[in-house]
């Protein structure tokens, strides 16, 4: 277990963090352990003999002078089959089993006791392999196919191939040049896995929320940040993005948030099957739990380890999405980490080195050419929670900097029953041109001009509600109650969605763009009818409701059926006197 040629002895606690002197051959960010206990702790700064290392575990009862170890080795994630529909502390230990409370040593990793069904590649001994080859597969469950592939760093001839059969993670699978491969691989957390080479996003995550794929798509390999205060909804659109999302794999990482919403995502993750296998969709889950009243420096872990673990399902060709709730209690860890060791503290007292931290974690979302030659991605939702729903926070302002989409929550929005509450007034989208391309190459030509069209509705009707506040509805021209009438169909018809219905909790691609279409082509209809000399307040008492039952009534894919109620619609007005 040790590497070092003598121990050291633990000079000072103070919460989570620990000082060690005398404890030689020991380099920045490596793990060490601590007291009779073997608590896990990194460290973060060597100055003459004292090292300073932040504890992963409680430090309850360590004491001046217990013994401290060096593993010689960095923080690293165990990656191997098992990891999917499976639940994991911040150190990728399985919780699954566990005892009620996690006491230092608790937790042991029980996947090295697994078999797994190996199947080789049609791969000649002899042949010479580069990082990435392709050595075999394990099917897991829900059918999902686990690569084995050669590891980053290793080429060589094939020497050696294990055959079909059982086998377990501690068991090797071939050999490549001089290496070993297990079926297990252990990797840095904090390092980027490495890719042959980086690509343009282009194709947009579907996530069967219509605000967001409408308004603020966001593509495959792209990243997306979601601020807002206590109770606008953070926890319940990334839940909705665990169940919906187009990918084939997902990484939740509950860092610091509440254990009862993260058990129940799970259980209704259980129950929802993926329409793509019609397994589980806990199957194509991994989840990685760091809840508020488990270790607070665990959470620093817990979002390096999940992005650890979906480069490695990345790097097999697969598109995966990471959610991170919450990036504001991973930055709060840092900066109870940086007031207890001294640190100078900079903007209310997070450290200074907060904004590289945030952007060396979002850099690593790409979509990629593999080291085998796939193509895979990692999107990264970041959920943000500002103290008070203040948007001028550290974490806020920092991550809007690094992120390409801005699904900004608000709070008047989710005080009105309006979900999800994402303000289309302070939420953005940088790949909305790209997906624009990739729809109109599907052959969707008006997608990009009513996407357009209904972020100028809403914005004119944010204008005009104001002004009629002052003056009253009666003062405004006709044409202008029109796009009032309009903003409150796009609101209740579109944007509005109900993760409670079976028809409206996920809406296809098609569904979304017929919905949009059916309140585009009612204002317009409206809107000629006033021109034509019909009084605004005529057009207002149209039963405009075919809308919102459009929505509610129609299955999920269902957009033959909004489009025949559009038609119905429309023909009904023109028949209005």
């Amino acid at each position: 277990m040790s590497h070092a040629t003598e121990a050291g002895r633990v000079t000072r606690v103070n919460g989570p963090l620990v000082e060690v002197a005398g404890l030689r051959g020991v380099a920045a960010l490596d793990l060490i352990e601590v007291g009779p206990q073997a608590i896990s702790a990194e460290v973060v700064s060597i100055r003459d003999d004292l090292l300073t290392a932040e504890a992963f575990e409680y430090t309850g009862g360590l004491c001046v002078g217990d013994t401290a170890t060096t593993l010689g080795r960095p923080l690293s994630a165990r990656l191997g089959p098992g990891l999917l529909g499976g639940v994991f502390d911040g150190l990728l230990r399985p919780l699954d089993d566990g005892p009620t409370w996690l006491d230092p040593g608790a937790l042991t990793d029980r996947r090295a006791e697994a078999r797994w069904p190996f199947r080789p590649a049609p791969v000649d001994l002899g042949t010479p392999l580069a990082a990435g080859a392709l050595l075999g597969t394990v099917a897991t469950a829900g059918g999902f196919i686990h690569r084995i592939l050669v590891p980053p760093r290793v080429t060589g001839p094939l020497a050696w191939l294990a055959a079909a059969g059982p086998i377990g993670e501690d068991d090797a699978v071939a050999i490549v040049g001089d290496h070993t491969v297990n079926l297990y691989e252990e990797w840095p957390v904090r390092r980027a896995r490495p890719v042959l080479a980086r690509l343009r996003p282009y194709a947009p995550l579907v996530t069967g929320q219509r605000v967001v794929d409408l308004l603020f798509p966001i593509a495959h390999g792209a990243t997306a940040a979601v601020p807002g205060g206590f109770g606008t909804g953070k926890t319940m659109l990334l839940q909705q993005i665990v169940k919906w999302a187009d990918v084939e794999v997902v990484v939740f990482v509950g860092c610091g948030e509440r254990g009862n919403e993260l058990a129940d995502a799970m259980a209704d993750l259980s129950v929802l099957r993926d329409p793509t296998s019609g397994a589980s969709l806990r199957e194509r889950t991994v989840v990685i739990a760091n809840t508020s009243n488990m270790p607070v420096m665990a959470r620093v872990a817990s979002v390096y380890t999940g992005m650890t673990v979906a480069e490695y399902f990345r790097d097999m060709g697969y598109r995966v999405v990471v959610l991170a709730d919450s990036t504001s209690r991973w930055a709060e860890a840092l900066r109870e980490f940086s007031s207890r060791s001294g640190e100078l503290p900079a903007e209310e007292g997070y450290p200074a080195s907060l904004s590289s931290s945030l952007a060396a974690f979002y850099e690593r979302a790409a979509r990629v050419t593999t080291l085998g030659g796939a193509e895979g991605s990692v999107t990264l939702i970041g959920a943000v929670s500002p103290a008070g729903g203040d948007m001028t926070e550290p974490v806020t302002v920092q991550t809007v900097r690094y992120v390409r989409c801005l699904w900004s929550l608000d709070r008047d929005l989710a005080y009105a029953r309006h979900y999800p509450a994402v303000s289309w007034r302070h939420s953005f989208s940088f790949d909305g041109a790209t997906i624009a391309n990739w729809h109109a190459t599907e052959g969707r030509l008006g997608w990009a001009e009513a996407r357009a069209r209904a972020l100028s509705l809403l914005a004119e009707t944010d204008r005009l509600s104001s002004i009629v506040e002052l003056v009253g509805l009666g003062a405004l021209p006709a044409h202008e109650r029109i796009v009032l009438l309009t903003g409150r169909l796009l609101r209740e018809g579109v944007l509005q969605q109900s993760a409670m219905s079976e028809n409206d909790a996920y809406c296809s691609s098609a569904k979304q763009s017929a919905l949009l279409e059916m309140v585009l082509a009612v204002h317009d209809r409206c809107l000629s009818l006033v021109e034509g000399g019909l009084p605004a307040s005529a057009v207002e008492e149209f039963d405009l409701t075919a809308v919102t039952r459009a929505r509610d009534e129609t299955g999920p894919d269902d957009a033959d059926g909004v489009t025949r109620a559009r038609d119905e619609l429309l023909a009904r007005i023109a028949g209005e006197p």
